[in-house]
């Protein structure tokens, strides 16, 4: 409350003077003056907002300056003065419209108690007065606010994409907007206020709803399902469809219905569904074909060698075209093998065995090959790791595959400078069997790494078939793990594998 500036009026200076520095001292500003008349002017000129006036005074009283004081400003707050006695003068001044009395000689606790009831007053009187000043303003505004989202909600429904039909309690059409004229072809004009549910619906979705109106119970809205809408021509299009029921106290007071024709969007499904069969088959088709073409070129390749080196009678010859060909027979196999893991399903075969051994096993396999394109292959198994209950296949097999293609991401990098390293760690964390493959190689960026477990993705181009992650993947999520990527283009790729240790405690 900002009512700050008092004004004084007293004929006993001392009084005065005694009020004014107790009044300052709680942070009042006072304006003093020592006779009605003086006190007049002092109103007029410096507007206090509470004025404390002894009501017995010469010339003058208190009285007939609370009178004039009223005159000017009727809202004006004045707190009398009185002596012991003046009872009469009291309610005179009360009537005359004091805000309140106090007793000589005035003591600080009283005259505080009638300056905060002054002071409310005034608060209160200025609120009244704010909201009777905004009053008409906030009345038109309101007024505004509900022609606008009147219109606005007239344009929403209007513009709508879906069909929206509205009825009464008399199953009148009260709304009805073009998507619904397009979709049942019948205008708005010609139906609203004039058409009943029985002309617009077929007797099937009329029953429907009249049972929904009827049962209390059953809830307000339905949720949006698809269903084939049938007009009553005979003509059936696929919708959307959601019934909202407006109950007011219990009674019933109509219902709307909102359709979203799917026509379109159901040719382009098909469309949709045709193209993606078209194009996996074009994928697989074209992913494989590279990769045989590659095949039989290293199988040609090492029959020519052959058959130069028994021409010349070269050993030497014999034997590296015979390695190749038994390399790219190897790959036949594994091609093949890998169609067959990926085309059915395969329980996996619980067993013991120690995670670290198979690491071994992995590194022994692919020591020689990684040594050959300078990259050394590393390890950090967990020594207290131990036995556990899994599918030694699914580990061999997911490592292998993980960490040749490891060795491939190593030999890929343009950066010979590198001192290439493959690292396989093996750890427990949180009920998981983990095991990492690190690589300093190549890299990926996000593109390749969002489609490495996609049908037929390969980032080899014709080097590889895009089998051998999604048989990894197949079968670690086969075992009910998971398998994560970290990789940064330039920096390397971590692998990481996850099997749950639930079901795989450690044998004793």
């Amino acid at each position: 409350m900002s009512a700050n500036k008092i004004l004084i009026v007293d004929d006993e200076e001392i009084i005065v003077r005694l009020l004014s520095m107790s009044l300052r001292s709680d942070g009042y500003e006072t304006v003093t003056a020592y006779s009605g008349e003086q006190g007049l002017e002092k109103f007029q000129s410096e507007s206090p907002d509470i004025v404390v006036t002894d009501i017995k005074m010469p010339g003058m009283d208190g009285l007939e300056l609370l009178r004039k004081i009223k005159e000017i400003d009727a809202d004006k707050e004045v707190i009398i003065v009185t002596g012991h006695g003046d009872i009469d003068s009291t309610i005179t001044a009360l009537q005359y419209g004091a805000s309140d009395f106090i007793n000589k000689p005035v003591r600080d606790e009283a005259l505080a108690i009638a300056l905060d009831r002054a002071k409310t007053k005034i608060h209160i009187r200025e609120q009244l007065e704010g909201y009777t000043k905004n009053l008409e303003k906030k009345v038109a505004e309101a007024t505004e606010e509900i022609r606008r989202r009147a219109r606005f909600q007239k344009l929403l429904i209007q513009s709508s994409n879906d069909a929206i039909v509205a009825f009464d309690h008399d199953w009148k059409i009260v709304v009805y907007n073009p998507e619904s004229g397009r979709i049942f072809g019948k205008k708005p004009g010609d139906v609203l206020n004039q058409t009943t549910i029985d002309d617009l619906y077929t007797s099937d979705l009329v029953e429907e709803l009249k049972i929904q109106a009827r049962n209390k119970e059953s809830g307000k809205s339905t949720p949006w399902h698809e269903r084939t809408l049938e007009l009553r021509d005979g003509t059936r299009i696929p919708v959307r469809y959601a019934t909202n029921v407006l109950h007011e106290r219990g009674e019933f007071m109509g219902i709307v219905n909102f359709f979203q024709d799917l026509t379109e969007i159901k040719r382009l499904e098909q469309e949709l569904v045709q193209s993606e069969r078209l194009a996996a088959v074009g994928q697989t088709v074209s992913g494989l074909a590279h990769y045989v073409k590659n095949i039989l070129i290293g199988l040609k390749g090492g029959s020519y060698v052959v058959d130069v080196g028994m021409k010349k009678n070269n050993t030497e010859k014999l034997k590296a075209g015979w390695e190749t060909i038994k390399k790219n027979i190897n790959r036949v196999a594994d091609l093949t093998q890998d169609l067959l893991t990926y085309s059915k399903e395969r329980e996996p075969e619980f067993e013991p065995c120690d995670p670290n051994e198979i690491v071994e096993e992995i590194i022994d396999l692919v020591a020689d090959t990684a040594a050959s394109k300078q990259v050394r292959v590393l390890k950090e198994l967990d020594p207290v790791l131990g036995e556990v209950i899994a599918d030694p296949r699914t580990i061999h097999r997911s490592l292998l595959n993980l960490v040749s293609n490891a060795v491939d991401a190593c030999e890929e990098d343009e950066d010979r400078t590198k001192d290439f390293k493959i690292l396989i760690k093996t750890y427990t964390e949180k009920g998981w069997l983990c095991f990492d493959v690190k690589d300093n190689g190549c890299g990926m960026d996000d593109e390749i790494r969002a489609g490495l477990f996609n049908p037929m993705f390969s980032s080899k181009g014709g080097k590889g078939t895009g089998l051998g992650l999604l048989v990894t993947g197949k079968l670690v999520e086969e075992h009910k793990g998971r398998i994560d990527t970290e990789s940064s283009p330039g920096q390397g790729t971590t692998f990481t594998i996850r099997l749950p240790l639930a079901e795989s405690e450690a044998v004793e």
